[in-house]
């Protein structure tokens, strides 16, 4: 194998040297292609508007001079991703500062997702089919710019101007399904994600049948599973790695599993730690639960600064949600971090909200209406606060979201 220097740099021309800097607008960033196949090559730098056109790394690091900013991008092709191209790669990445990395490989494993990680790689994909995928992976590595300038990951700056304080978590829980809990999960967090200039993450820990990805239309190539299989050196930029954005909003998201038999070997202290990880550099990050009490989801209710608590107007529901609450108190957690929501409130089933009040001892802090807009947003994989923002359940939601954050508009009003 050739080494670094030797090889052709991306681009429409990627074999000639003497190419201008990138076009249009100045970027924060440059981004560069390497891979040995021509073919892959040249299909991997037309997915993107702009890239370096450069004979090699020398003539690349000439280019970048005359550019907006020293910060690269670099794509590197499958024929990085065996052990020999990996080891080369890496050995190139600890010399540079202001480098992220971002590998295309012809099949992803969790064995050559560690090995990446290792190796400094900011993101892993497959061939991507179209460019998008292709730009959102450039997108997750030019943030890792942002981090490896901030020193320590444990102590990273947050960026986007944050101070590096710990993220607010909040788990939404219901001890009755069906009571709408992935609902007012997935659009608090796209409301939070809209609100706060730090990034938001939705974390799904319903590790049997979680609905987050579904909810959010995303096809996501990393789970929670791959994070709990690289505990050994579970660090910020593995996590951020894994995370895959939603653009309409700008959530970051971990998804389930993919298989249901996978939660049975997670253990509450790694779901912890990778919560952790994301602390250090998202504002926020919402927690969707299962409908039943287990180790996880207690660890989590004990580790969260607020609980969403997400109760139906019917009785099973109700009965449900009271000995949820009983259990909150044996475990000695303050109903105070408690934030009731109450679904369909608007139901005609011979309920009141002050009986259910009354019966579960706490006051609603949200009432969130039957409307068609529910089930027509589930269906579109689009939340109801970005699909129709003007319905019954998209304001309440609102409402709701107000309680962890100031309304968008007095912070646009602020700006």
């Amino acid at each position: 194998m050739s080494t670094i220097h030797d090889r052709p740099m991306g681009g429409l021309d990627a074999g000639g040297s003497g190419a201008d800097p990138l076009s249009g607008p100045d970027l924060p960033f440059t981004v560069a292609v390497v891979e040995d196949d021509p073919r892959v090559r040249t299909r991997l730098a037309m997915q993107l508007a702009e890239v370096v056109r450069a004979g090699s790394y020398p003539s690349i690091a000439a280019l970048v001079e005359k550019a907006s900013s020293s910060a690269m991008v670099v794509i590197f092709g499958p024929s990085y991703s065996s052990p020999e191209g990996l080891t080369e790669m890496s050995d190139y990445v600890r010399e540079r500062a202001g480098l992220g990395v971002v590998l295309v490989v012809d099949e992803l494993s969790t064995q050559l997702l560690q090995q990446a990680i290792r190796a400094g790689v900011a993101d892993v994909i497959t061939i991507p089919q179209d460019a998008r995928q292709l730009i959102e992976a450039v997108d997750r590595a030019a943030e890792h710019l942002n981090l490896a300038s901030a020193g320590p990951m444990s102590t990273a700056v947050a960026p986007g101007g944050g101070s590096g304080e710990r993220g607010r978590v909040i788990t939404v829980f219901s001890t009755k399904g069906g009571a709408g809990k992935s609902f007012v999960a997935t659009n608090l967090a796209v409301l939070l994600a809209r609100r706060s200039e730090r990034p938001v993450c939705l974390v799904d820990c319903d590790l049997q049948f979680g609905d987050v990805a579904v909810m959010l239309k995303l096809v996501p190539q990393h789970t929670i599973v791959d994070a709990i299989n690289s505990m050994s050196r579970l660090d910020v930029p593995l996590v951020r790695s894994l995370l895959v954005r939603h653009d309409p909003s700008g959530l970051l998201v971990m998804p389930g599993p993919t298989e249901p038999a996978f939660a049975d070997s997670v253990k509450a202290e790694d779901v912890i730690e990778i919560l952790n990880a994301i602390r250090t550099f998202c504002a926020y990050i919402v927690v969707d639960t299962p409908s039943y009490f287990t180790e996880v989801v207690i660890r989590l209710l004990e580790e969260s600064e607020d609980i969403v608590l997400v109760a139906g107007m019917d009785v099973p529901n109700i009965k449900n949600v009271k000995l949820g609450i009983n259990t909150l108190k044996l475990l000695e957690l303050p109903l105070s971090k408690v934030k009731l929501v109450l679904n369909r409130s608007n139901s005609k089933v011979k309920i009141d909200v002050s009986e259910v009040e009354r019966a579960l001892g706490l006051k609603a802090d949200c009432l969130v209406p039957s409307d068609i807009t529910v089930p027509q947003s589930i269906n579109k994989g689009l939340p109801a606060a970005l699909d129709a923002p003007r319905s019954g359940p998209a304001r309440a939601l609102e409402s709701l979201a107000d309680l962890f954050s100031e309304p968008a508009n007095a912070q646009k009003g602020r700006r």
